[in-house]
């Protein structure tokens, strides 16, 4: 099919949909949107301004989903080819939500790539935190269990404890590469599978990996954010097995 046709189809597809307000209803009617096009890897997405235009939506709104995309490795963009697609966002089986499976992916794909980077930030905070560093972080871990006991939303507070190790491993990189990183999904997916608090599970764990790295005990500090991070991928792993069920 040649790359006029492909778009005209992909065009008459858009007339069904309309986006809700909100970034996650723009990324719902260009998933459908994908879908039902037919579209796959390679494939050409229409112009932003066409698309904008079919949704009922500003430009604006479009281009930052895609920019979201772009950063999870799910397009490629490119002024003179267009954006293309760069994984699958067809859902494999049509009672799963095409939303639930991308955030699932989209989540996986960020985890695998932030989890050596949180794993070398933690060992490098065991043997680099200063003393005032270990107090901040045991406190950022105390304030952490606090809120969570209270039952009350521990997501500021968790990443306040995760911030302040990353700035105790003397070197600055670690934390903007991996807010960076978070910040690209959480454009879109501010509560994934409409689950605000994925991860809960593991906040007990956090008291543990403070004490480690406030002893400068590099093993036991990777040991457990290693934990840590294969509890919350196996949590999304189960929410996908859950959307096969």
């Amino acid at each position: 099919m040649s790359i006029q046709a492909q778009i005209k189809q992909t065009s008459r597809a858009l007339d069904l949909l309309e986006a809700s307000d909100g970034n996650r209803g723009v990324i719902e009617a260009l998933s459908l949107m994908i879908e039902r096009a037919k579209l796959g890897v390679g494939d050409q997405l229409p112009p932003e301004i066409e698309i904008a235009r079919k949704l009922n939506v500003g430009r604006a709104k479009v281009r930052e989903a895609l920019i979201a995309w772009q950063n999870m490795g799910l397009v490629t963009r490119n002024k003179k080819a267009g954006t293309r697609l760069a994984a699958e966002i067809s859902s494999s089986a049509i009672h799963i939500p095409v939303t639930l499976k991308l955030e699932a992916e989209s989540l996986l794909r960020t985890h695998a790539v932030r989890r050596p980077l949180e794993i070398e930030a933690v060992r490098l905070a065991a043997r680099n935190a200063t003393d005032q560093q270990a107090r901040v972080i045991r406190a950022r871990a105390a304030e952490l269990m606090t809120v969570h006991e209270a039952g009350e939303d521990w997501r500021a507070a968790d990443k306040r404890f995760h911030s302040e190790i990353q700035n105790a491993t003397g070197n600055p990189l670690f934390e903007q590469l991996i807010q960076q990183i978070q910040r690209a999904f959480n454009e879109i997916y501010e509560a994934p599978f409409g689950q605000p608090h994925l991860g809960q599970a593991t906040i007990p764990l956090h008291p543990g990996l403070a004490e480690a790295i406030a002893v400068r005990d590099e093993s036991a500090a990777t040991k457990i954010m290693s934990t840590i991070l294969d509890l919350v991928e196996e949590e999304v792993r189960s929410v996908m097995r859950g959307l096969h069920a």
